[in-house]
């Protein structure tokens, strides 16, 4: 047998030796060739499905293509929430209604005053200190009277102006202010023009007889101000002599000023 035929041996029954240990049948080209896919034994087990991560930003590239979620349609206006409200600021001054009549404490006294002369109709008269009221009140009445039957109305309140005074009683003049000159002027009547001038005005409240607490008041009010009064005063019934009762009687007192 020949080298190169035992060589040729020699290699066959290595081949066959590879073949037995590589389970090769024989007769199988010995050339290398490409391995086979694998079957899906071969396959590797699926690795465990990975924690969800969260989902990416809106710069970040897209997952695989999914079912996109139905839209969501948007509440009705009516079902939207309310926008907070601002802060409540300073709650706006009410619409202004009448003006409202000022309160006073404390009535004026010796308040400065000018006086404007005014169209009245006159009754001079007389009177003693224990019946001064009933006198005044009388001659108010019948300037009153006068004036009703005339139909004519005051255009004010009635004054009485105490021309002189002494111990025994005084002298006065009951003036009622008219817009219009009365025809056919009773006896002891005439028409002029009611005080005018700088005053100081006085109020008091309460009956006639209480007056002379009003009149000493005024008299320390002059000597502590150093003022000079004239020798007249002027009394205007604020409240109607005539149908108020005398506790309630309201009666301005104006002292001219020299």
């Amino acid at each position: 047998m020949s080298n190169s035929r035992v060589a040729v041996l020699v290699a066959m029954a290595l081949v066959i030796a590879a073949a037995v240990w590589f389970k090769i049948p024989i007769g199988t080209s010995t050339a290398p060739t490409q391995a086979p896919p694998p079957g899906p034994a071969a396959v590797a087990p699926p690795a465990e499905a990975p924690a969800p991560v969260a989902p990416a930003s809106p710069a970040s590239s897209p997952p695989a293509a999914a079912p996109a979620a139905p839209e969501t349609p948007a509440p009705p206006p009516a079902a939207q929430a309310p926008a907070t409200p601002p802060a409540p600021a300073a709650e706006a001054p009410a619409a202004p209604g009448p003006a409202a009549p000022k309160v006073q404490t404390a009535d004026p006294f010796g308040e400065e005053q000018t006086l404007t002369a005014k169209k009245v109709i006159i009754l001079k008269g007389s009177a003693t200190w224990d019946n001064a009221f009933e006198t005044l009140v009388g001659s108010l009445k019948t300037l009153s009277g006068f004036l009703e039957k005339q139909d004519i109305k005051p255009a004010g309140s009635s004054l009485i102006v105490y021309t002189s005074t002494d111990d025994a009683g005084f002298t006065y003049q009951a003036e009622i202010p008219v817009d219009q000159e009365p025809k056919n002027l009773a006896r002891g009547m005439s028409i002029g023009t009611s005080p005018e001038g700088p005053t100081l005005k006085f109020v008091h409240r309460g009956s006639y007889d209480n007056m002379d607490n009003t009149y000493e008041a005024i008299t320390n009010h002059l000597d502590e101000k150093k003022q000079e009064a004239k020798d007249t005063f002027i009394e205007e019934y604020v409240t109607d002599p005539l149908t108020t009762t005398e506790d309630k009687l309201v009666i301005n007192v104006f002292v001219p000023l020299k």
